[in-house]
């Protein structure tokens, strides 16, 4: 009989995961290294790409190795490839984590319907679909070859539409590229799931509003809306993915976990 210190253990498991230097890709990052695996940070800033390298080796004692990439750039996303697959080390797990949010002063993304622009429409399903569907043709046989596990992680706003009363007097928005690429993201997880099996998993996690110092009053909004009462923080989703990269999930595939407070069953 299976005990779960060993269907966690991700000693000797090589896991590439993108956004690593963001915040929840810091938290994933080091559930992965505490467990044990090998990581390859992918993150477009290399300074923090060194930082988030320093703390794991200091805290866990693991092999971490940084691929400072652009996944906006189909070229950077080629080399990225390449560089991994022909180290001849193998890969036994991929997270595709980065995503393209945009801020308030972006041209054409924090505007209502109206505003919003078709050169930034593209540039968030570049990030947040295409590039997945890139790396995961791309890592796609080598973590075949490890019976491995691919994680994406979409949005509450993949599945759901938004409640436009929680932004009153904010600057927040939620443009449609962003829902829309999250939903395509949701649907890829599925069509992966039957074409790569059985030799690879494919699931999904949906994280609901992670508190980043949002406005009071959408705050407070979001959490009178939400079952649990509060927003997420990052060490919600530690048993998320500590689940579905590692042999605990090992006859689950095509599922996307909603990690999100209960926000979605109303």
């Amino acid at each position: 009989m299976a005990v779960l210190r060993d269907l966690m253990n991700l000693h000797g498991r090589r896991i590439l995961i993108t956004g690593a230097a963001g915040s929840l890709g810091r938290t994933m990052v080091d559930t992965l290294a505490e467990l044990g695996a090998t990581v390859l940070l992918v993150d477009r800033d290399a300074h923090a790409l060194a930082q988030v390298a320093e703390d794991l080796r200091s805290r866990w004692n693991v092999d971490v190795f940084c691929f400072e990439t652009d996944l906006e750039d189909q070229a950077q996303r080629a080399r990225l490839i390449s560089t991994v697959c022909d180290s001849g080390e193998g890969l036994h797990g991929l997270i595709n984590n980065a995503a393209f949010v945009g801020t308030s002063s972006l041209f054409g993304w924090a505007e209502g319907f109206a505003g919003q622009k078709v050169e930034t429409w593209r540039r968030a399903l570049e990030v947040n679909l295409t590039a997945v569907f890139d790396l995961c043709q791309g890592f796609a046989p080598l973590i075949a070859n490890a019976s491995g596990s691919i994680v994406n992680i979409g949005s509450i706003y993949g599945e759901l539409g938004p409640d436009w009363s929680l932004y009153e007097g904010t600057a927040m928005a939620n443009p449609a590229a962003y829902a829309a690429s999250k939903g395509g993201l949701l649907q890829l997880t599925r069509w992966l799931a039957t074409t790569l099996a059985p030799k690879v998993r494919v699931n999904s996690i949906s994280p609901g509003g992670i508190a980043r110092n949002q406005p009071s009053s959408f705050i407070t909004r979001y959490e009178a809306r939400t079952p649990l009462g509060r927003m997420a923080n990052e060490d919600d989703f530690r048993g998320a993915i500590a689940y579905l990269i590692s042999d605990m999930s090992a006859y689950v595939t095509g599922q996307n976990l909603r990690v999100d407070g209960g926000w979605s069953i109303w």
